[in-house]
């Protein structure tokens, strides 16, 4: 059987959707940050980059800390916070 190759933007979008579906605990968080996020009724990485900086820090025991390790774990995954971006390629 020949499989018929995936052009690269189909391919690229695939690879978003799949990192967009992942769980908050896929990602790297901690649990006490995964369990915070839940009880807001963030599950997703999807659900995380709707959230704004406000609706992150309101939720209860969320700090700046806490912030600061949710932007690491996206970074690590290819989501950027505004004004930050991808290293380039050395």
């Amino acid at each position: 059987m020949t499989r018929i190759p995936l052009n690269r933007a189909e391919a690229d979008s695939q690879e978003l959707q799949s990192r967009l579906e992942m769980s908050t605990a896929e990602i790297g968080l901690a649990v006490r940050t995964t369990n915070c996020l839940e009880e807001k009724g963030v599950f997703t990485v999807h659900d995380l980059l709707n959230c704004t900086r406000d609706d992150l820090l309101s939720i209860s025991n969320f700090g700046e800390k806490t912030l600061e390790e949710v932007y690491t774990a996206l970074e690590k995954h290819g989501f950027y916070r505004p004004g930050r971006q991808a290293p380039l390629p050395r």
